[in-house]
């Protein structure tokens, strides 16, 4: 198991490594080019830089993603290549993504579009928040917690 983190735009980077050092898991940053940094990393921290371009870390991470691994991103459409894997993809606004959150907002992204097409004037269509049925954690806290579940589902399988 290791963290994969959509590193463009995630607001959890530094909180994620120090969950991670604590389990003792490798960290995986996959970000663009344009965001090339020379800022140090800690030793169980990697980075991979992909070609700018649309969705070109996404695919990456969908290339390298293995079963149990955790995802972390924004991204509804990554996340919905990456469940089937069996990876945890998380949101970190403290929401783990679902086969049934992800057709929310695409049902969500849908409704927009239409009332937009027909509306003479561009609005925004209040669309059922996706994760109103979902359990909302702090994110560290729901990170601990899909480790762990992750680490006593392995002991068990180990026994």
């Amino acid at each position: 198991m290791k963290i994969i983190i959509d590193a463009d735009a995630c607001p959890t980077k530094e909180e994620t490594i120090t969950v991670a050092k604590q389990y003792d898991l490798e960290v995986m940053l996959v970000a663009s080019i344009a965001h090339f940094s020379t800022k140090k990393v800690p030793n169980h921290v990697s980075q991979l830089w992909v070609e700018r371009g649309s969705d070109q870390a996404d695919f990456k991470i969908v290339g390298i993603a293995k079963p149990n691994d955790i995802i972390i991103t924004q991204d509804y459409g990554l996340a919905s290549m990456l469940l089937p894997k069996g990876c945890h993809v998380l949101h970190h606004d403290g929401y783990a993504y679902t086969d049934a959150i992800i057709q929310k907002l695409i049902d969500g992204r849908h409704l927009s579009a239409k009332e937009r097409r027909s509306s003479k004037r561009s609005r925004r269509v209040k669309a059922l928040h996706p994760f109103a049925d979902s359990i909302q954690m702090d994110y560290k806290a729901l990170l601990v917690s899909v480790i762990e579940d992750i680490e006593s589902k392995q002991e068990g399988n180990d026994k």
